[in-house]
């Protein structure tokens, strides 16, 4: 009864809210990752950035919104980068990966975190931590404007897929763990395999002082490497495919897409 309820409502969205196509035309024309889809895919991923723009906030810093022109298209290219991780999952399915993301907040600059960390040993560590974005369980998704102008390509960086990842990470633990729900078809003792793999290969680059195949980041927490490894999925899938073959298959089975043939088009 439910998912009838849910089917009608977006029946009746769509006949009520029509996508605009023009400002999605021109939001897949800005970023190349959304360039590269098929038509199909394209046409599915546009019906949802519009209805996530209806259903969430998209809220800007007082000062950026007094000097920056956000238009439609640069929202819709927004929603569709985020709606790009769920793409090839049903619409049920993606609207209850993201029923924890309420609002997305864009910040003028990179923003300071005082952080407290335990070593090894047992002492803590204070330190002030820059960062292009964050959120929490049932907080916003927050990211600088630069570092979002920045993303959309293919060149291994997208601030929104990377915080987007941490919320897929969050839809069973109240902290990110690398360990988000799985599908049926995916064994957690496969997933916990194949990334503790990828862990240990990354400390073992860093205990060398030889440079890690993928950002670094991935190397401070198991949260940050699941957020880290989503990136490289989707916006240098050559490169994660070439280092870590068995974890970017993991990847396709947990995305349901296959990223290598879009960036071999774009």
């Amino acid at each position: 009864m439910l998912d009838r309820l849910r089917h009608w409502r977006e029946r009746r969205f769509a006949a009520r809210h029509p996508l605009p196509e023009d400002a999605w035309r021109e939001a897949r024309y800005r970023v190349p990752l959304l360039a590269a889809l098929d038509e199909e895919e394209a046409l599915r991923l546009g019906h949802r950035a519009w209805r996530f723009l209806h259903a969430k906030r998209i809220s800007l810093h007082p000062t950026l919104a007094e000097a920056t022109p956000f238009d439609l298209p640069a929202r819709l290219a927004l929603a569709g980068q985020a709606c790009l991780l769920t793409l090839g999952w049903n619409n049920d399915e993606h609207l209850e990966a993201f029923g924890n993301v309420h609002e997305v907040l864009i910040l003028p600059d990179a923003f300071q975190r005082r952080v407290e960390e335990m070593d090894e040993f047992g002492v803590m560590h204070e330190y002030d931590d820059e960062r292009a974005g964050e959120t929490s369980c049932q907080g916003p998704v927050v990211v600088a404007f630069p570092d979002l102008m920045e993303s959309g390509d293919f060149s291994g960086f997208n601030v929104l897929i990377h915080e987007f990842a941490h919320k897929l990470d969050l839809g069973n633990s109240l902290d990110v763990n690398g360990f988000p729900p799985l599908p049926g078809d995916i064994d957690p003792r496969e997933w916990h395999r194949v990334f503790t793999a990828v862990w240990d290969d990354l400390q073992g680059h860093l205990e060398r002082g030889t440079p890690t195949p993928i950002d670094d980041y991935a190397a401070t927490h198991p949260g940050e490497c699941f957020a880290v490894c989503c990136e490289a999925f989707f916006t240098a899938p050559d490169l994660l495919h070439d280092v870590y073959p068995a974890l970017f298959a993991l990847l396709g089975r947990y995305f349901r897409q296959q990223t290598l043939a879009r960036s071999a088009g774009a």
